[in-house]
């Protein structure tokens, strides 16, 4: 039995997340049944992590086991599985990998795009692709609320709760390391907050992005804003960006270092 990992991406406004739930319309269901549909019985995927309702990916992962009997070329997979998926859903590469890989457990690294659009009226190809803010702020305040993040730190105050998280977490529960946070001027003149961590929490990077937002703003200084870091029994963050600009830009494996 084959273990392929494969690469999509999509526009995920048409979409209620990632994570497979009852009623559908979820990314992994609709992949799901494409893929049953080719080889005529149940299958199950699994993803390098969840993406929540109305976020995008230009690179997410998750690998399958083929069905015993399956004998398709990388290539086949590709043509066959784009051919029975939406045209919002695409599966941009694929290949094999060892029968104990998972697409999960094995990533060493994520990093995420955010988006800003700061024009006075948004562009309607921009709608559901961005977070408009027409509003003065400054980007360099921005830059610098950015910086507050990175190294290793517990995040807790940057995290929603699935509400099955382990009461009390154990030790490191809430620690994350990122590695390095950028801002740039991307295509269209867009703001492009770039994240590049180890791993990222239940809606952590939007609430990265909201709460280095009200730093930009002159709402929160870059010490308080450092303040959440370390006074863990602060209250949690009452900012967070909304999916529209959020994007899953790539996952990093080991065995690609």
């Amino acid at each position: 039995m084959a273990r392929l990992l494969f690469t999509c991406a999509y526009d995920g406004a048409g979409y209620r997340g990632w994570q497979s739930q009852r009623g559908g319309q979820t990314l992994q269901d609709t992949i799901e049944e494409a893929i049953a549909r080719i080889v005529k019985s149940p299958v199950r995927i699994a993803a390098s992590g969840r993406t929540d309702a109305g976020v995008h990916a230009h690179a997410q992962c998750f690998h399958l086991d083929e069905p015993e009997g399956c004998r398709m070329t990388p290539q086949n997979w590709l043509a066959a599985l784009n051919a029975h998926l939406p045209a919002s859903l695409r599966i941009m590469a694929v290949k094999p990998v060892p029968a104990d890989f998972h697409a999960r457990f094995d990533a060493v690294g994520k990093v995420y795009d955010y988006l800003i659009c700061r024009d006075a009226v948004l562009s309607p190809f921009l709608q559901g692709r961005v977070w408009h803010l027409p509003h003065e702020f400054s980007s360099s305040a921005l830059d610098a609320a950015l910086q507050v993040y990175v190294g290793t730190h517990d995040f807790r105050r940057f995290a929603a709760s699935r509400g099955n998280e382990p009461q009390p977490p154990p030790p490191g529960f809430y620690e994350r390391t990122i590695y390095s946070c950028s801002l740039e001027v991307a295509e269209q003149g867009l703001l492009r907050l770039r994240f590049h961590g180890n791993g990222f929490m239940y809606r952590m990077v939007r609430m990265l992005v909201g709460t280095a937002h009200q730093v930009a703003r002159g709402r929160m200084s870059r010490e308080e804003l450092a303040l959440m870091l370390t006074e863990l029994d602060a209250p949690k963050t009452r900012y967070c960006a909304p999916p529209d600009g959020l994007y899953l830009h790539g996952v990093q494996y080991a065995q690609e270092e």
